[in-house]
């Protein structure tokens, strides 16, 4: 045995059946070059303890596919996770997590398991993508020994990319609602905040094609070009 060893994380017991299904789980290529209507997409928000991205957990998970160029009513996923021991956070109740609906929701390792059955082979969106692909990426090693591989794509930099008149760059996500005088009934849970989402992703895609952005793959070399100029120094 070596020495540091028992530094590292022990890894999780993962029962059998759950092997067999993350074994069963699609191979994940990069982003697609079909049509940015033809692609499948997933829609993901995560509700978390905090915004500590490597102390934190993720509590609840939403999600709804984009499919055919329009939301999917029919697919759309929400999981709240079992967590026994847990200090609420003024976030969690935010999000209206009680401590009674996290004490009684899906085992995290079975809820994961369905969550990346459900995304299939889909390219993820999520609106400031980064800490949803951290925290998702987390649990998934944590609960599974599972490594994510999706692509993500961040709303939050594809709405200033294609909406550079808007001159907000660093808002949220109910900025760019108000922007787009969307109606959205409801926010600040998983779900609602992944719908929310869903439908700015569409309007920003309607944009993309008339920019002859046309495939995933466009869009993604579009949205690196973009980020290295805004980390560009000015002179």
């Amino acid at each position: 045995m070596s020495l540091f060893s028992w530094l590292r994380p022990a890894s999780p017991v993962v029962s059998a059946a759950l092997q067999q299904r993350l074994a069963k789980l699609s191979v994940i290529t990069g982003p697609s070059e079909c049509s940015l209507r033809e692609q499948r997409w997933v829609v993901l928000d995560l509700e978390t303890t905090g915004l500590n991205i490597n102390k934190d957990r993720v509590l609840s998970i939403g999600a709804v596919a984009i499919e055919d160029g329009a939301i999917d009513f029919s697919q759309q996923f929400e999981r709240t996770l079992q967590c026994r021991e847990l200090k609420l956070s003024p976030s969690v109740l935010i999000h209206g997590l009680g401590p009674n609906a996290i004490a009684a929701g899906s085992d995290p390792a079975e809820a994961l398991v369905e969550f990346m059955e459900f995304v299939g082979d889909s390219p993820l969106l999520a609106f400031h993508a980064p800490f949803d692909q951290h925290m998702l990426g987390r649990a998934l090693k944590e609960h599974l020994g599972h490594k994510l591989q999706h692509v993500f794509l961040d709303v939050a930099d594809i709405a200033p990319l294609l909406c550079p008149q808007a001159n907000i760059r660093e808002a949220g996500l109910d900025e760019w609602i108000e922007w787009f005088r969307l109606e959205v009934f409801e926010r600040h849970n998983a779900s609602a905040d992944a719908l929310a989402t869903a439908e700015l992703a569409l309007i920003l895609f309607s944009r993309a094609r008339a920019q002859q952005i046309h495939s995933p793959l466009n869009l993604q070399q579009r949205l690196g070009q973009w980020k290295r100029r805004q980390q560009a120094p000015s002179f």
